[in-house]
């Protein structure tokens, strides 16, 4: 009994030390207003994009033929280009891309630059390397609807790529070294020295006075805590509608069910993979609908069902003029061709 009794006065003790030893109001606002102002503190998880590491040039040339070879769908109509657009940041700038046969599909196309360094690949995330991402559109019959049988036998015939498929690979033309090819050149495409980038280095003057405080906002409205790393994006899942229902009154489609229709749990309904945000002035219509048609438009609807909160006009302008600083060097179409 006694020992229990010391044992309770030693907990009071301590609980009582780390109430007087907490910091009052003014020291908290203080430390938070210190944190909110340094930019550059290291606090925040925003880093620049890396330098492109080297990839197998013989493999990525490869790639990039094949990028834009029209015989890896069924009707030589679709090139993984044709829903990537080197002019239009890596995307389609449709609300949902054509493929054979005028065939609409159900999602906006997301963008293949810097798509290497996301965690996984599609909004749902059923991918979980560029590698296995690059079966999906040849197979799916509203995009290429082909298969690797009728691709490899094409290739196959083609003197020129059977030769450098033998001399890029130990075992040759097979559908695995297809989709390494074209995964090593979808690596290559990274979109670095972007303006904000060399903010992140410590170039000051490289954002101006109105980007600055889009910036600012980002991080105090809490945009960061979905879109961080160096892809502001791309590294985690969530629901789209935190705090509000954005699927409320619409007719549901299947790739709204997002997440969902990989796990089959009911947490995962209306869950997707962070879009990245680089390059993102160039890569309207937003979100996996492509419902919303200007960078505003995006802006605002984040802050409502997201944030739960309604974004002034003077907010949403400087949000998207720091969005804007996020465009960086854009890959050469002519490196398909």
């Amino acid at each position: 009994m006694k020992r229990f009794l010391l044992f309770a006065l030693v907990f009071v003790v301590l609980l009582f030390s780390v109430w007087i030893s907490r910091p009052v109001r003014e020291e908290l606002s203080t430390t938070q207003s210190v944190f909110s102002t340094a930019f550059d503190d290291g606090l925040q998880p925003l880093l620049p994009l890396p330098v492109p590491s080297e990839q197998p040039l013989l493999r990525v040339s490869l790639g990039a033929r094949l990028f834009s070879d029209t015989r890896l769908s069924a009707d030589y109509s679709i090139a993984c280009v044709s829903c990537h657009r080197f002019d239009l940041g890596g995307t389609d700038g449709r609300r949902v891309s054509i493929g054979i046969q005028g065939g609409r599909g159900g999602i906006n196309a997301p963008s293949v630059f810097n798509s290497g360094l996301s965690f996984v690949q599609f909004w749902d995330g059923r991918a979980v390397s560029l590698q296995a991402q690059v079966a999906g559109p040849i197979h799916n019959p509203l995009e290429m609807g082909s298969s690797w049988r009728i691709v490899l036998e094409r290739l196959a015939a083609d003197e020129a790529v059977h030769r450098d498929f033998v001399a890029a690979y130990p075992d040759g033309l097979t559908a695995e070294n297809v989709a390494d090819a074209i995964a090593s050149f979808e690596r290559s495409l990274l979109t670095v020295d972007a303006r904000f980038d060399r903010y992140l280095r410590g170039e000051t003057n490289a954002l101006n006075a109105l980007e600055i405080e889009g910036y600012r906002h980002f991080r105090e409205f809490g945009c960061i805590s979905c879109h961080q790393g160096v892809l502001l994006g791309g590294n985690m899942f969530q629901k789209f509608g935190v705090l509000g229902d954005y699927f409320a009154g619409r007719s549901i489609t299947q790739a709204d069910l997002g997440r969902y229709n990989v796990t089959g749990r009911d947490e995962d309904r209306h869950v997707f993979k962070v879009p990245s945000l680089r390059n993102v002035a160039l890569t309207a219509p937003y979100f996996h609908d492509g419902s919303a048609n200007s960078l505003g438009k995006a802006v605002a609807e984040m802050g409502r069902y997201q944030l739960g909160r309604k974004l002034s006009d003077d907010a949403i302008k400087a949000i998207v003029a720091f969005l804007d600083t996020l465009t960086g060097q854009q890959p050469i179409q002519s490196a398909v061709q």
